[in-house]
């Protein structure tokens, strides 16, 4: 069963909100438009607006059949001294001499550029289950790299 956070669940949430208030109206009334123009076999912005229907209701199946499968974790309520799903944990790179502080998340909510990784990973597979003080090895494209685990939050 696919895992995302409570933070993560709401943000799918409101974008299904987003997508089914704002930009579903939104194209209904592009479609509309178009078709005003008269002969849609060359009508680019009929095409366009269609397209982006497709986009839009394909996303709200999406997240909508997401949310009803999704198994809703809290990290603040894990307590745990090892790591799992929903774990911070700041790492050592011994290699680079760099801390480096992740969240393990499900796919849906992973965005590097904020410190949130997926739990498929190859970071993350390798952190879970181990302790604070440990030292796991990571294959990446440029080779491995050593990472020691300085700290484990659940927050």
């Amino acid at each position: 069963m696919p895992v995302i956070t409570i933070k993560g669940k709401i943000q799918l949430e409101l974008e299904l909100k987003r997508l089914i208030e704002v930009e579903r109206p939104k194209v209904i009334r592009a479609i509309e438009e178009a078709r005003a123009h008269g002969d849609l076999s060359e009508n680019a912005e009929y095409a366009a607006a269609k397209e982006r229907q497709s986009f839009v209701e394909g996303r709200i199946s999406d997240i909508s059949s997401k949310l009803a499968t999704f198994e809703v974790i809290d990290p603040s309520n894990l307590k745990l001294d090892k790591i799992a799903f929903g774990a911070t944990v700041t790492v050592l790179n011994v290699e680079a001499d760099e801390k480096i502080k992740y969240q393990i998340v499900g796919q849906d909510e992973a965005d590097i550029s904020k410190g949130m990784i997926s739990i498929m990973s190859p970071i993350a597979r390798a952190m879970i289950g181990k302790f604070e003080g440990d030292i796991i090895i990571v294959k990446s494209p440029k080779g491995e790299v050593e990472y020691e685990i300085l700290k484990i939050e659940y927050l």
